[in-house]
């Protein structure tokens, strides 16, 4: 059997998350990323297949490259086949952009060092009808340098409990965050700008990325400092930071397998 690396683009808007939801009735079985894919594999292969996703991403969220591995019974098949093979099944709001073999010991989960998350935020009153499933639309200006300033706080072992969502169940909120940042870049298809929120940590909490872009945008605006947000960070408490920014600005832009494991 030979172990198949997908990388994986999709839009998250029509679904229920990356995954797979198991239910007994399949006519209201929801929508997910690895049921799509799952299904377009068995199409392709002539039997169920189970696909190993590198984490989990929330309905509404988008991924650009999204990580996940197969083993597939047919050896004779070359791993770059896959990409349009699969693609010729999957619907268009998800693409396999590139596909490799891995060791048969290789698990998109567990292999992974850190996961890159970027977070797409517009300010002012409306946006293409193109682009407004991709980004989050402020009412204000945002003050880059001031957020960059708070975003420093977010680097080494940190413990991340006031942007645990609740119901999160990871025993530890401990993560250990590579670095964080805001940068602007421009959107397509018009080329506005968009200010970007750019993080890479070793795992996230359920919701950690959302509940911090939306207390640093909040702060922000208020024009609070660095110590505000020191503060929240030190507290352990998520009553105590801000709103959870909405999925649609979210998106998963990188899994990464050639750095340090961090295992906090």
């Amino acid at each position: 059997m030979k172990n198949i690396l997908l990388t994986i683009s999709y839009d998250g808007t029509d679904f229920c998350g990356w995954q797979r939801q198991d239910c007994g009735d399949v006519r209201n079985a929801m929508r997910t990323v690895q049921g799509e894919i799952e299904t377009a594999l068995e199409k392709l292969l002539k039997q169920p297949v189970t696909l190993y996703g590198s984490g989990r991403t929330d309905s509404g969220v988008h991924a650009m490259g999204q990580a996940a591995n197969f083993f597939s019974p047919i050896d004779s098949i070359p791993e770059k086949n896959y990409i349009r093979a699969l693609n010729s099944f999957l619907p268009g709001d998800i693409r396999i952009v590139d596909a490799e073999e891995k060791p048969e010991d290789f698990n998109a989960r567990f292999s992974a060092t850190s996961r890159t998350y970027r977070y797409f935020i517009v300010s002012g009153e409306t946006v293409s009808a193109a682009q407004n499933r991709f980004v989050w639309t402020v009412q204000y200006q945002p003050d880059i340098e001031r957020l960059n300033k708070m975003a420093e706080c977010l680097c080494g072992e940190i413990d991340c409990a006031s942007f645990a969502a609740s119901g999160d169940e990871s025993l530890s909120t401990y993560r250990y965050i590579e670095g964080a940042r805001f940068f602007t870049a421009p959107l397509f298809p018009d080329g506005r700008e968009a200010l970007v929120f750019e993080i890479e940590a070793n795992a996230f909490l359920w919701k950690m990325v959302r509940t911090i872009t939306g207390t640093l945008i909040s702060l922000d605006k208020a024009g609070a400092d660095v110590s505000s947000f020191k503060k929240i960070l030190d507290v352990h408490d998520r009553t105590k930071a801000g709103v959870t920014a909405p999925p649609q600005g979210l998106f998963l832009y990188k899994i990464n397998f050639d750095g340090i494991r961090r295992h906090v």
